[in-house]
């Protein structure tokens, strides 16, 4: 009889739900039941929906649509277990330190890492300073509990795998790991963890808004079932994975992913043309007053403006690429066109302060240093720039969710005597540049012609 494997997340939000269990899913239905996910979460903010996937024993229906509007429903079942959050983590505790448990995985957001431009750990923030003290608010915290525990029971091995879009994501959330447990004083689990742990690097996507209450309405209507945790996203998916792994995987190669020795030509494309666009987007939407994605998408302004940072700047710093950049590029806009996903501005304009440095500054910096005036790529910081300081000034027509600000001291730089200035020379934003006069000039003379834009459009209701 073949031992059953488990597949601890942390991170029980949309993406992970329409994402890495939908493929655990698939591999069920092609009979291969040898792997099950048990899924928890570090913060309380999910527990009321952890609640209603106990209730449902784990299952939920998702719901994916094409650019043309066809809709599928899949009930998802690879989610067998359940791990309840409690203040002290008891349950990922006792899950993550099971033997049984092979592969502890996680979506944090970028911002859930806590680097530097330079990928260094953050130790100025509060969050981090909390776990060092012995909290477990962050990921770092809450590994340091279970590898304690697992360590403890015996010590078999385990791969720690990152699924987020974080450039390098299972390195750099090792090398972040590492430093946190020798700047706590935990040599012999730091020296556990290098001994009996991997960490792969992997490339995700599907677009996958929050569930608005329209979801669960249409998975009623096409189901029966009345589901407290429907989840949607767009029919493109994609998974890459650096082959890496300690203790054994799933077959994931029988439903479509692409298990690879390295995955930076797809991270590398990823990154700066899909989810730097996306936000790109964002920005420039909310700016001249739209709510959602698609609808900015398809304002040829903004989408001249997404097309120029891709076709001059980031290709060019791609190139040679096994992929087809510019086909890319073409997939990528028509499904942020896409009218059936109504994926929010507000979303994706989330965690800018982490995107600018992990996804915009090393395309700016190539350029620079290839002699190039990156004409195209300064778009993006003056377009978040100006963003932020309707942010300052109350002006956002929602919340704007950033997990690493420190709103009082951002908004006073914000409306001090040289806000540009002051946000340009930051250098956990903009590292090199941040004392480059010619990016300076570059990035205050497209502000000033955005401001121009924004002023001449005529706003839109939302």
């Amino acid at each position: 009889m073949t031992t059953k494997s488990v597949w601890m997340h942390i991170g029980a939000g949309s993406f992970h739900r329409a994402h890495q269990a939908w493929y655990l899913h698939k591999l069920r239905e092609q009979g291969d039941d040898a792997w099950s996910i048990a899924l928890g979460n570090v913060r309380s903010d999910a527990a009321a929906l952890l609640e209603r996937l106990a209730a449902q024993q784990g299952k939920y229906v998702l719901e994916t649509v094409t650019p043309d509007g066809e809709r599928e429903w899949e009930t998802i079942t690879s989610i067998r277990r359940i791990l309840p959050w409690d203040s002290e983590l008891s349950a990922l505790v006792a899950q993550g330190a099971a033997p049984e448990t092979r592969i502890i995985a996680f979506t944090v957001t970028e911002a859930g890492y806590y680097l530097t431009p330079d990928h260094e750990l953050d130790l100025t923030q509060v969050d981090i300073q909390a776990d060092l003290r012995g909290d477990a608010c962050t990921l770092y915290g809450a590994l340091t509990r279970i590898l304690h525990q697992r360590m403890a029971q015996g010590g078999a091995p385990v791969t720690l795998l990152s699924c987020d879009n974080l450039r390098h994501n299972g390195g750099r959330f090792r090398h972040g790991f590492l430093a946190f447990l020798t700047e706590k004083g935990e040599q012999p689990l730091a020296q556990w963890v290098r001994d009996n742990t991997t960490s792969p690097d992997t490339m995700v996507d599907r677009i996958t808004p929050r569930p608005t209450p329209d979801v669960a309405q249409r998975v009623k209507e096409a189901t029966g079932f009345d589901d407290g945790a429907a989840v949607m996203g767009e029919s493109f998916i994609q998974w890459v994975i650096e082959d890496d792994f300690i203790a054994g995987r799933p077959a994931l190669e029988k439903v479509g992913v692409e298990m690879v020795d390295s995955v930076l030509p797809w991270e590398e494309a990823k990154i700066r043309i899909l989810n730097a666009t996306h936000s790109c987007i964002a920005w420039a939407g909310t700016l001249v007053g739209y709510d959602y994605i698609d609808e900015s998408t398809r304002q040829p302004q903004i989408q001249q403006m997404a097309r120029e940072y891709i076709t001059r700047d980031v290709i060019p710093s791609l190139t040679p690429s096994p992929l087809d950049l510019a086909d890319y590029r073409d997939v990528v806009l028509a499904r942020f066109a896409n009218p059936w996903i109504r994926d929010t501005n507000q979303r994706v304009a989330a965690d800018g302060l982490s995107k600018i440095p992990g996804m915009v500054t090393p395309t700016l910096i190539e350029r620079l240093r290839a002699g190039h005036t990156p004409e195209a790529t300064a778009v993006l910081p003056a377009l978040f720039f100006l963003f932020l300081e309707r942010w300052a000034q109350d002006a956002l027509p929602w919340t704007y969710q950033d997990g690493v600000i420190q709103p009082e001291a951002l908004r006073q730089r914000l409306t001090g005597s040289d806000p540009l200035g002051s946000y340009l020379r930051d250098p956990t934003l903009f590292g090199e540049l941040a004392q480059d006069r010619t990016f300076h000039k570059l990035v205050a003379h497209t502000v000033a012609r955005l401001e121009t834009w924004i002023e001449q459009h005529q706003p839109v209701s939302g």
